[in-house]
């Protein structure tokens, strides 16, 4: 599919889009599920300036449509004083540790480099984690399940680029781990509408539940 012919994402959009999304999964959302704020932290994946800002390599409109609710979601969680943890998916200039994503993509995140760096909208605060990643998965060899064991977390809200690669992974490895997943259908961006709603329906299907940021942000207010 050409990028014309693709269902450009917008802030203004993302709420019917997102209704859209949930009508078409809810035969999935039986398992419903109540987030335990006492136990509960958010991942911001990867929202770079590589992906969100205008002048990345990988703009992605929904990256950019999403940042007003993963704003939310931060403001929430600090409020609420849960933890927030972000990624930064990065290799070394020289390619020493892209390996097979070297070759699969073209093209790399360079460490050190502006377009690493989360979106100025939501820099993390000197307290927050920022966990650095080389794979999709923000679990794959990085402290994330430890920084999460010790804070005694068990339930993970995930939001962020990209729904179907690094946001999914993340998840899915979340769930192998016994934590419960909240999946932001509103917070979560990719390329296109159709490889969003298939990552929803494959992990609403056995993986995670599908939320949304207003969920999530009135739970937190209410424990305030």
């Amino acid at each position: 599919m050409k990028q014309s012919e693709r269902a450009v994402i917008t802030p203004e959009n993302l709420p019917d889009f997102t209704n859209k999304w949930l009508k078409k999964i809810e035969y999935l959302r039986y398992r419903r599920l109540t987030l335990n704020v006492d136990a509960a932290a958010l991942l911001v994946v990867d929202m770079q300036n590589y992906f969100v800002d205008h002048s990345g390599r990988s703009f992605l409109p929904a990256g950019e449509a999403i940042l007003p609710n993963v704003k939310k979601l931060i403001n929430a969680f600090r409020n609420a004083d849960r933890p927030v943890i972000f990624t930064s998916h990065a290799h070394n200039p020289d390619g020493s540790d892209a390996g097979i994503m070297g070759w699969w993509w073209g093209d790399m995140i360079r460490e050190g480099y502006p377009e690493a760096e989360v979106h100025s909208a939501i820099v993390p605060l000197p307290t927050e984690k920022v966990i650095s990643k080389h794979r999709y998965s923000a679990f794959y060899n990085t402290d994330l399940e430890t920084v999460l064991r010790c804070a005694k977390i068990e339930d993970v809200v995930i939001c962020g680029v990209m729904t179907n690669l690094c946001c999914e992974s993340t998840a899915r490895d979340a769930c192998y781990r016994d934590y419960r997943v909240f999946f932001m259908a509103d917070a979560t961006g990719t390329v296109s509408e159709e490889m969003h709603l298939a990552s929803l329906l494959n992990l609403a299907y056995g993986f995670a539940y599908i939320g949304t940021t207003d969920e999530i942000a009135e739970a937190l207010a209410q424990k305030k």
